[in-house]
């Protein structure tokens, strides 16, 4: 199974829309605070979001993997009310539907009459 994905914009602390200068100042400021040589597994993180974000077109990439919030609805629905009461019209539309009461079209079962001598 394959690894979840992670946001590179939550790692290095970045909003969405940041710019190439930002990336890169946030980039350093983190491997400062982390680096390879103290928490080599949180430097690797940092250096992988680095990469998708330092090329445009893999921030785009990235950009387009990340779910954005569901907005919510302007007001709450209230669950449809369900009715299980048998009424006499479903009984005859499900009659119809498996049997032939509505068939109006008999001409295939009809055939041709011919009289021997």
């Amino acid at each position: 199974m394959s690894e979840a994905y992670i946001d590179p914009f939550a790692v290095l602390g970045l909003e969405r829309g940041a710019t190439a200068e930002q990336i890169k100042r946030a980039y350093f400021t983190a491997v400062r605070e982390h680096p390879p040589e103290r928490s080599p597994e949180q430097f690797k993180r940092i250096r992988a979001a680095y990469e998708r974000l330092r090329d445009p077109d893999q921030r785009l990439e990235s950009a387009m993997q990340l779910l954005q919030p569901w907005p919510e609805p302007a007001r709450r629905r209230s669950p449809p009310k369900l009715s299980f009461a048998v009424l006499p019209a479903d009984v005859l539309a499900v009659l119809r539907a498996l049997t032939e009461l509505d068939r109006s079209d008999w001409r295939s079962d009809y055939a041709k009459v011919t009289l021997e001598p």
